[in-house]
């Protein structure tokens, strides 16, 4: 692969790093090839500074390191893709994504798209695991850990069976969307994206 990538003219080639399960764009950063070299050999994000002209660890200090599950380069080979599981935030101001400031936010309505809850959920969460904000009720079940998640599932679906056998279908659809949001919890608990859910799903049922 390595033989593969265009460095420019000072040797470097510009990395875009994101949360393989949530898709967030998590960084912009650069690597020359020792960096590109350690990051395979080592399965962690290393990157070139530019200011400081060494190599650094990502997490070295903070302990926020990224493990990485793929790395892809783009059709010119001049910048690679870093799917990541990161643990804890990229920035380092403590957020989850060094893109979390708006430019110019323009007020335009967004076609309508029955599942983007989903895909907002899927990204608050891994924002929520990431920084733990204070108070959160997402920071009590990611500190909690597995076993206060996985009890929630079970009373959430016992809920479920109750509501609806009471044909009570408000009772239905608010117990039904505390189910997802566990369940949601979960699979970031677990680092499995949503999307490898979904593809079980058109395997199984597209053409039958």
């Amino acid at each position: 692969m390595i033989e593969s990538i265009k460095f420019d003219q000072n040797g470097l080639v510009p990395a875009i790093v994101q949360d393989a399960a949530s898709k967030e764009v998590l960084t912009l950063a650069y690597m020359n090839e020792e960096s590109l070299k350690k990051t395979i050999e080592t399965k962690e994000t290393w990157f070139y500074s530019r200011s400081r002209q060494e190599l650094w660890h990502k997490g070295a200090t903070s302990g926020n390191t990224q493990t990485v599950v793929e790395m892809r380069y783009d059709c010119d080979q001049d910048a690679i893709l870093v799917l990541v599981q990161p643990e804890g935030p990229a920035c380092h101001t403590g957020a989850y994504t060094c893109f979390s400031e708006t430019i110019d936010k323009q007020e335009v309505q967004a076609p309508q798209d029955r599942f983007q809850i989903l895909n907002t959920l899927e990204t608050l969460l891994a924002e929520r695991e990431s920084e733990l904000p204070e108070g959160s009720y997402t920071t009590y079940l990611f500190t909690e850990g597995v076993d206060k998640i996985l009890k929630k599932v079970g009373e959430e679906a016992g809920e479920v069976i109750i509501a609806a056998k009471n044909r009570d279908h408000d009772e239905l659809k608010w117990e039904v969307a505390d189910l997802l949001f566990h369940l949601m919890v979960l699979l970031r608990e677990q680092k499995l994206p949503l999307d490898e859910v979904l593809n079980v799903l058109e395997e199984r049922h597209v053409g039958k």
